[in-house]
């Protein structure tokens, strides 16, 4: 079976020229969206995935349909592929079932590969740099002396956490963290104290 899969990124834009072009090669079944390529997972391309079978092909105007990003390209191709379905791209005369298609699919690889390597690069390097000028990497360290004023302030009732926040410079995720620990704390010595005073209660005699 032959499935047309078409996509724009917003309900403002149209289909027609996208559907045009898939109509004059002719398919079996259309899948259309109008939604993000940024985001991997969407309604129309998960229909797709629950639609395509063994030897279908699945036709898009332009590669660019099935995503924004290289790796999710490749990866939904890779996925195509995995289930034993083949891609036409019309736009760039992709057809993965030919020798050409295949070879154009391994660029595409090797372009993502290339990519990933370069980020990964680009993030060591940039913590090297912030190492070597003393830059302490990892979650901050809190000053015990603002949770502390944080959870006096709390405790008076008298402050909003809004309050609380402007004044000691806290976090409101932070404080809110803190308290929890506390409660935490205080409910497990409360157990403790409770199984060591059961301890020494002595059965009465029946």
């Amino acid at each position: 079976m032959r499935i047309a899969y078409a996509r724009v990124s917003t309900d403002k834009q149209e289909l027609h020229r996208q559907l045009d072009a898939l109509e004059k090669v002719g398919y079996d079944k259309l899948i259309q969206e109008k939604f993000t390529g940024t985001q991997k997972k969407r309604t129309g391309l998960d229909s797709l995935f629950n639609t395509v079978r063994s030897g279908d092909t699945v036709i898009i105007e332009s590669i660019s349909r099935l995503g924004r990003k290289t790796l999710d390209i490749l990866s939904t191709v890779e996925e195509l592929k995995e289930q034993d379905v083949e891609v036409i791209s019309l736009k760039e005369n992709l057809d993965t079932s030919t020798p050409t298609g295949q070879a154009m699919f391994q660029m595409m690889a090797v372009i993502a590969q290339l990519e990933r390597d370069l980020t990964v690069q680009r993030v060591n390097e940039g913590l090297a740099s912030a190492k070597a000028r003393g830059v302490k990497l990892g979650r901050p360290i809190m000053d015990k002396q603002k949770v502390k004023d944080a959870l006096s302030l709390y405790d008076s009732g008298h402050y909003s956490v809004k309050d609380i926040i402007r004044i000691t410079g806290i976090s409101q995720g932070s404080l809110y963290r803190k308290i929890k620990e506390r409660e935490s704390d205080v409910c497990g010595k409360i157990n403790l104290h409770t199984i060591a005073a059961q301890k020494y209660i002595t059965p009465q005699a029946a």
